[in-house]
């Protein structure tokens, strides 16, 4: 307990006092979750609207794919764009591995499944009879489509909720394509890992401290939007 509130005390102290080094970590950690986040979110909402309306064989099958890749593990996807980005991998012509361009493209793979996961059922929680009125009404497929997800605007906001909250939580990827590097690529996950491991307990209580009051922030804002 002792060292929770002296992670605390820290971590407040940190904060009023706008330490360089945490506010940089805790700027760069917002702005790769909520780039991933945003990107994620305009893929599925095309590519979910485009599933969910469309009619084929092995529809079925394909959401239940997706569904399975809601939990899938952060270091199996570090793995799968390390693979793709490093130096013998196709892609390793782009020289992206440890830079935070690398740590926003894995995060996307990681965010969106669960993002065009719930893209699709909150859709699918619409009334089919929204889309047939707004039809009826003179409206082309496209701008019932557009009614449909308005509709389901709250739904939809939720799965970008929870996809901002997987992206900004992850440390194993952060790790593997990020690399911790200081001032470059760490993040508060990842500061937090390394901290840990040098013993610096504090710190490190500190800076989950601040990862959750950051998650807490922006939680507010979107549910504060919600009810807008």
């Amino acid at each position: 307990m002792d060292e929770f509130a002296q992670g605390f005390v820290k971590a407040f102290h940190l904060l009023i006092t706008f330490d360089p080094e945490v506010m940089g970590i805790t700027a760069r950690t917002l702005a790769i979750a909520l780039s991933s986040s945003v990107i994620a979110t305009a893929l599925c909402l095309p590519l979910g609207s485009l599933i969910h309306f469309k009619r084929f064989h092995g529809k079925r099958i394909l959401i239940n794919v997706i569904q399975t890749f809601y939990s899938i593990p952060t270091v199996v996807v570090g793995l799968f764009i390390f693979i793709l980005f490093s130096r013998i991998g196709p892609l390793g012509v782009f020289n992206l591995m440890f830079t935070p361009t690398i740590m926003v493209i894995g995060q996307i793979v990681l965010v969106t499944p669960i993002v065009l996961g719930l893209v699709i059922a909150a859709l699918n929680g619409v009334d089919k009879g929204v889309f047939e009125t707004a039809s009826s009404l003179g409206a082309n497929r496209f701008q019932a489509t557009f009614q449909v997800i308005r509709e389901a605007k709250y739904s939809i906001l939720s799965a970008v909720t929870l996809g901002f909250g997987r992206a900004i939580s992850e440390v194993g990827l952060a790790l593997m394509v990020g690399g911790n590097i200081k001032g470059f690529t760490r993040v508060i996950t990842t500061a937090i890992s390394l901290e840990t491991s040098k013993g610096n307990v504090e710190l490190s209580i500190a800076l989950g401290i601040i990862l959750i009051f950051m998650a807490l922030l922006v939680n507010i804002a979107l549910n504060r939007l919600q009810q807008k």
